[in-house]
């Protein structure tokens, strides 16, 4: 063999390798600036979101964090059912990176974690009593036992303003931080432990009173509320908040989430979005 063909077949295989060592590269470059997010959605809250841990979450929420993450690849979005207390705390100690449950906007929420501007849905609050509990708005309340709320949120906070804006109407809102699961709730005011549940109708109340044929109804709506993405607070999340604002922004301008609100819910919720 010619010394000049065993140089030309040197310098091709170094070229092929020097072009295989690139692409490996690249590869491994673009693995490493793909971010993992852990997201907990709520466990038990059909159609809004459910699916334990090892299961994956279905329903409207985690329809539009994929359709997020579709949007973003620089995310590798990882999600998992959690009981709603468990959710909270995971997002505090940075478990969790997202969290996704039907939540308000609350001022303790808000110093304590990011929260996009742009909401990622809207619920309808409202009262579950029995059916022949009288029971048809928040005046209605006045002497009656209400479910506990939690502590700071989107409930505690709407009763709380309610009541001062009716000082003539007492009601007695108790907050709690335990997670008993709303169809536990449910049947506590089935069973008159409780006289009324204050709560979104998109948490899946509905399909457990039909499937369990409990003597509980809904009242209509006494108030809508837009619902948010929360976020654990640190610097390297606050890219991860913006980039969900602007894509929520945009999948509402588009009709993703209009389209998947009737998927879910059987109406347009971005109706009600402010």
């Amino acid at each position: 063999m010619s010394s000049i063909k065993s140089t030309s077949r040197r310098t091709f295989g170094l070229a092929v390798a020097g072009v295989a060592l690139a692409l490996a590269t690249a590869g491994v470059s673009h693995a490493e600036d793909v971010r993992t997010i852990k997201i907990a959605t709520a466990a038990e809250s059909k159609p809004l979101s459910w699916g334990a841990i090892g299961v994956e979450p279905q329903g409207y929420e985690p329809d539009v964090l994929k359709a997020i993450n579709a949007k973003l690849p620089q995310y590798k979005f990882e999600m998992e059912g959690a009981a709603d207390i468990a959710q909270e705390t995971g997002l505090a100690t940075g478990k969790y990176d997202i969290a996704t449950g039907g939540y308000y906007r609350a001022p303790a929420r808000e110093k304590q974690f990011l929260i996009p501007e742009s909401p990622i849905g809207a619920s309808l609050i409202k009262i579950y009593s029995r059916k022949d509990s009288g029971i048809n708005e928040m005046k209605d309340l006045v002497g009656k036992k209400i479910v506990p709320v939690t502590a700071g949120g989107g409930i505690y906070k709407f009763a709380t303003a309610w009541q001062e804006k009716n000082p003539d109407f007492k009601i007695e809102i108790t907050a709690s931080s335990a997670g008993i699961p709303y169809p536990d709730r449910l049947k506590e005011v089935e069973n008159g432990k409780y006289d009324a549940l204050v709560l979104p109708s998109n948490l899946g109340e509905q399909t457990v009173i039909d499937q369990q044929k409990l003597n509980v109804k809904a009242s209509e709506p006494v108030a809508i509320n837009n619902t948010f993405v929360l976020i654990h607070r640190s610097e390297e999340n606050k890219a991860l908040s913006a980039d969900i604002d602007k894509a929520l922004k945009e999948l509402k301008a588009d009709g993703t989430l209009a389209e998947l609100s009737q998927k879910w819910f059987g109406e347009d919720i971005t109706t009600y979005m402010k």
